[in-house]
């Protein structure tokens, strides 16, 4: 595995962080790492960067332990913060030589990867910039060349498109899709869209916990079999919610405002045909009805409520 982690445990004062969470990267991976603010996304990161020490348990990257192997360990890995720490008064080329030099990169090869990781991230035009002159989606992209500069087997990326134009991620998701060919890639983010473009596997954490970690496909089947949700939406409230909740296949009716209801089915039955007879039969003005798609956003939801 690239990435070991084995019942790691983070504590601040009384508060865990991180709380005995196991979780496991092959090569060639790239996986999603999502959670609400303050789940323990970020503290997990820098544990296996070598940021911050662990209260317990293990972690390993690319067969080092952090602990008793930091350098190897950061050798091993491209690492892009949440809050991209730049130097500001450097120029783009000069920050990207100094963080070469770091890992012991020098002459025409340091000259080369600089040369391709700007053309990798799309830095061409910026390239002779300070790096204060950027805007900020420019600086992550500076934060990511720096993360892959010397050409690591291990990349983790925390909130990597922040502050990024439409353009710009889609730019950015394809640069992570290529890279993820022959590197392991671990990637924190609240995109959900980001994740379905470029992830085939997700780890939800919550609460310093993993609910769940599984390939985003069976991730989605196994919330189908958990009912079918149809948003109707009437021209003014019900006098009576009932009607909704009689209707065969319904479980259960949750009002919403402006004359909307949430009703969810039992899996696999498709209720607008039936909902759509009982407006007409009633003579109800039936302006929108639409059947929830089972989308990361509502399982995430769901898992993190």
């Amino acid at each position: 595995m690239s990435i070991r982690v084995q019942n790691l445990t983070k504590e601040y004062n009384q508060q865990k962080a991180v709380n005995q969470i196991s979780l496991s990267v092959s090569p060639g991976e790239i996986v999603g790492f999502l959670g609400p603010n303050g789940a323990g996304k970020s503290t997990t990161m820098k544990i296996a960067t070598g940021y911050l020490p662990p209260t317990a348990g293990t972690v390993e990257v690319n067969g080092f332990d952090v602990l008793t192997h930091p350098m190897e360990v950061r050798r091993s890995t491209g690492y892009l913060p949440e809050h991209n720490p730049l130097y500001l008064d450097l120029y783009v080329k000069e920050y990207l030589r100094f963080a070469g030099s770091l890992h012991g990169i020098g002459g025409v090869d340091l000259t080369r990867r600089i040369t391709d990781m700007i053309d990798l991230v799309g830095l061409g035009r910026e390239q002779h910039k300070r790096i204060s002159q950027l805007s900020k989606g420019y600086r992550q992209r500076v934060g990511l060349a720096q993360a892959l500069l010397h050409n690591p087997p291990v990349l983790i990326l925390d909130e990597p498109t922040t502050g990024l134009d439409p353009n710009q991620l889609a730019e950015i998701r394809q640069v992570i899709r290529e890279v993820g060919r022959d590197k392991t890639v671990l990637f924190s983010t609240h995109i959900m869209q980001e994740v379905e473009a470029i992830c085939d596997r997700v780890i939800i954490i919550n609460r310093g916990q993993i609910v769940t970690d599984q390939p985003l496909s069976q991730l989605r089947r196994a919330s189908a079999g958990e009912g079918v949700v149809v948003v109707a939406e009437f021209e003014r409230e019900l006098e009576d919610v009932n009607l909704l909740a009689s209707v065969p296949g319904v479980e259960r009716v949750e009002p919403l405002t402006n004359g909307q209801y949430r009703i969810t089915a039992t899996p696999n039955t498709d209720l607008r045909g039936a909902i759509f007879r009982l407006a007409a039969d009633r003579n109800l003005t039936l302006v929108g009805l639409r059947q929830q798609e089972n989308s990361l956003e509502g399982i995430f939801k769901e898992l993190t409520k």
